[in-house]
């Protein structure tokens, strides 16, 4: 049985009604439940008498190294056999790392430890790393953003990824590496003997002077399949040379997070390269880099190539314009593997979503999820979208945020959700603005389609 409780305030009659389940459960989630130390004291008696608790997610907690002390005394029982332990936002300091480090050292069953957004700092990490290096630690998944790190921490991770071939997953996002520091990971990473799969360095002070060293990780890890480095001023110049390591035989990456990147048009050469030859690649996120409507262009006519795969795409805000939407309809019209397209917060217009329109119309288009918040998209244009929504059966998510439909318009998105052809699941209208009529129409609309969400 699993336990999946979220943002509920606990009262005593409550907590101790749950307690009494959670002695039978595999799974124990209570993310934002206002928990403190004291709760930490009764949830180390269930670890200790439940020996079939697999997973415990308490992120958004306060329990405070003190609540760590308690829990960490039923994970150290011989009995614990816990897999999963998420412990992100939950007020911990470096003092909590001592005690992580005897769970590391002493429980072979753990195998991912989420502590981000705590701020154990370097010294902090340095001490979770000893427990890293223990034969008896067996971690394959290590999530670490927003600990307030510095650059003093890659040796002792660079150590501890030597001494543990069990890691699959390593995540540093959100902490202030720099190059020096990220270039001596890398080192490390392509030494290493572990089978590394996913690397999140996204907002570590990376720029292009990083970039060799990360291509030398794809080309020499065929394990690593996601990668994310958004939100480092990388640029051109360094993503030409990550497009190195992409494009390398043994590079065998599925996921690529490039968002916020400083990249321009001229990026798209390359990247075009990588959409075209890497049937691997499944999803990528290119948001908030000035690509416009020439390197979309050079992008749409790489995923006409049979060897493009690309199921999701996330382009939104990137300088785009309707003069780009007849190559994205003529890729939606040829490529059948594209599922996600989020291309929202770009000046499209009515004229751009209609020739878009054209193109999720075609048979060979297989779309599930569309964005197209804040496009400049008005009334005009939702007797085409709500056409799509009733003959693309495929079509299930569809975000219209922030565009001036007016009533009119949402009362034609409303006539399509009553069609039963309409297949669609959830319907997103955030910051637009309606009437009473449409107010009715849309309680209405849930009694008549409770299969459909519409989010506003």
């Amino acid at each position: 049985m699993d336990l999946d409780i979220q943002c509920e305030e606990m009262s005593p009659s409550r907590w101790a009604e749950l307690l009494t389940t959670m002695k039978s459960c595999s799974t124990i989630r209570l993310d934002d439940c206002n928990l403190s130390s004291s709760n930490c004291r009764d949830l180390s008696s269930i670890i200790h008498t439940n020996p079939s608790l697999k997973e415990l997610k308490l992120n958004n907690n306060e329990l405070g190294d003190a609540g760590i002390e308690y829990l960490c005394k039923g994970l150290l029982t011989p009995s614990c056999s816990l897999q999963k332990l998420w412990l992100q936002n939950c007020n911990l300091t470096s003092a909590s790392c001592e005690t992580l480090r005897s769970v590391l050292s002493a429980q072979p069953s753990l195998t991912e430890l989420h502590v981000g957004d705590n701020r154990l700092g370097t010294a902090g990490v340095k001490v979770l790393c000893q427990g890293l290096m223990n034969p008896n630690c067996k971690l394959q998944k290590l999530q670490l953003e927003y600990c307030e790190l510095t650059a003093d921490i890659v040796e002792a991770l660079n150590a501890a990824l030597q001494a543990k071939p069990t890691l699959k997953e390593l995540s540093l996002s959100n902490n202030t590496l720099g190059d020096t520091a990220v270039k001596q990971l890398c080192r490390g990473l392509v030494e290493a003997s572990c089978d590394l799969e996913l690397l999140h360095l996204e907002n570590c002070g990376i720029t292009s002077d990083s970039c060799r060293d990360i291509s030398a990780v794809l080309s020499s890890k065929p394990s690593l399949l996601d990668l994310a480095v958004g939100d480092n001023k990388i640029g051109d110049t360094g993503l030409a040379l990550l497009c190195q390591g992409l494009l390398h035989p043994n590079c065998k990456i599925q996921k690529l997070w490039l968002w916020d990147c400083d990249l321009t048009s001229a990026s798209c050469k390359d990247l075009s390269r990588v959409f075209s030859t890497k049937e691997t690649l499944l999803e990528v996120s290119l948001i908030d880099n000035n690509l416009r409507d020439s390197g979309m262009e050079m992008l749409c006519q790489a995923l006409k190539d049979p060897k493009a795969h690309l199921k999701e795409l996330w382009v939104r805000e990137c300088g785009l314009t309707a003069a780009c939407c007849k190559a994205v309809s003529s890729v939606l019209s040829v490529n059948k593997h594209l599922q996600v397209l989020h291309i929202g917060e770009n000046k499209l217009g009515n004229a751009g979503v209609e020739i878009l329109c054209e193109g999720l119309l075609h048979p060979n288009c297989n779309i599930h999820s569309l964005w197209l918040g804040n496009c400049d998209i008005t009334a005009a244009c939702c007797a085409t979208l709500a056409n799509v929504m009733v003959t693309k059966q495929n079509l299930t998510e569809l975000d219209l945020s922030y565009n001036t439909l007016d009533d009119e318009g949402v009362m034609k998105l409303c006539e399509a959700v009553r069609n039963p052809n309409c297949k669609m699941q959830q319907l997103i209208l955030y910051d637009i603005f309606w009437g009473p009529e449409v107010d009715d129409e849309l309680k209405a609309l849930e009694e008549a389609r409770p299969d459909v969400k519409i989010i506003s």
